[in-house]
């Protein structure tokens, strides 16, 4: 049986004095893609962010692969990657500028990789334009080009194919797949209708919160 990467016991979530989610428990393995489901106000963005350390807002227990986060915070984070609804790009910079600004923390990153990257996700022609002068979806691809370039282990994404078109689309979940095939997991919540297969499992915060 496969250890977990990642493991929540017990997670419990009150805002506005409204509770989320309590006795919230699940894991995380490698290799697996994990939807999290649920109503509009269930909590899912919320959830991510804990995960992710954006948010202490809560009560309860995070393992990475057997240990509590809070004490090995260093290497979580430099197993993360965190993908918001955000496109947490800077307008003032041109999609290099961004991803050499991501590539700074990973310094195995080339400018190569970078030019590379942003092929992929339909970029080719733009690398030297400011972002304030791209579309909104132009925008979003700069920052779904840092899947390209990631290491990590465990990727959290929140919506990711928000304004992207059908192709992006198709590319992104071959690349998700293609990351779980390589051993690394991802944790993700969307509207859009994922044909991941058998590769995926979905879990339905509302049920597993028991609300």
């Amino acid at each position: 049986m496969s250890t977990a990467l990642l493991q929540v016991n017990d997670l419990f979530c009150e805002r506005d004095e409204r509770i989320l989610f309590e006795g919230l428990c699940f894991s995380v393995t490698a290799g697996e893609v994990v939807q999290i489901e649920g109503q509009n106000g269930s909590g899912k963005t919320t959830l991510l962010r804990i995960l992710s350390g954006l948010s202490n807002n809560f009560e309860g227990e995070i393992l990475w692969q057997d240990e509590p986060v809070e004490e090995v915070k260093e290497q979580f984070r430099s197993e993360l990657l965190y993908f918001g609804h955000h496109p947490g790009v800077k307008a003032v910079l041109t999609p290099e500028e961004n991803l050499k600004w991501y590539a700074a923390m990973h310094p195995s990153i080339s400018v190569g990789d970078i030019y590379s990257a942003l092929e992929k996700v339909g970029l080719q022609g733009y690398e030297d334009v400011p972002c304030h002068n791209l579309s909104a979806g132009q925008n979003r691809r700069v920052s779904l080009a840092r899947l390209y370039l990631s290491k990590a282990k465990l990727w959290i994404l929140d919506e990711p194919f928000t304004a992207i078109d059908k192709k992006g689309v198709a590319q992104k979940e071959n690349l998700i797949l293609e990351h779980a095939r390589a051993g690394g997991s991802v944790i993700l919540t969307t509207h859009h209708e994922l044909t991941l297969g058998e590769q995926i499992r979905r879990l339905n915060l509302d049920e597993l919160a028991g609300t």
